[in-house]
């Protein structure tokens, strides 16, 4: 079992930035897919990055490719979403998640319904 705890969401203004951390505990190591992934209020669950770990393979939705940036820290067993250029429409409830799956090519922001392990979320919003 591997548990996920989101921290960093908040409140900032257009244009702003925000770093969140996923700090995860038990059999951390059996995961190579980190992920990212958000949902807006009346919306679907949108993917937003990925990371697989073997390679450092990143994986972003083209709504965020250029302002968001996924990143591991192994040693801290904490993976990360740096935010730039922060827009209204990127307000929502981020949740990172972890799985184990046979290759890059399953590691992507599509694959959401397929990850195993998830936090609880942490709330991100943006102001004109």
């Amino acid at each position: 079992q591997v548990q996920l705890l989101e921290s960093g969401g908040g409140s900032v203004q257009t244009g702003g930035s925000l770093r969140l951390s996923c700090e995860a505990s038990g059999d951390f190591i059996s995961t190579n897919c980190m992920g990212w992934f958000r949902q807006a209020p009346g919306k679907e669950r949108e993917g937003v990055a990925t990371i697989y770990t073997y390679s450092g393979f990143t994986n972003y939705g083209d709504s965020v490719k250029g302002r968001f940036t996924i990143y591991l820290d192994n040693a801290k067993k904490t993976f990360y979403l740096h935010m730039n250029s922060l827009k209204p429409e990127d307000t929502g409830t981020y949740y990172c998640a972890a799985d184990q799956v046979p290759g890059a090519d399953r590691c992507t922001t599509d694959g959401g319904s397929g990850m195993d392990y998830w936090g609880k979320g942490t709330l991100v919003t943006i102001s004109e």
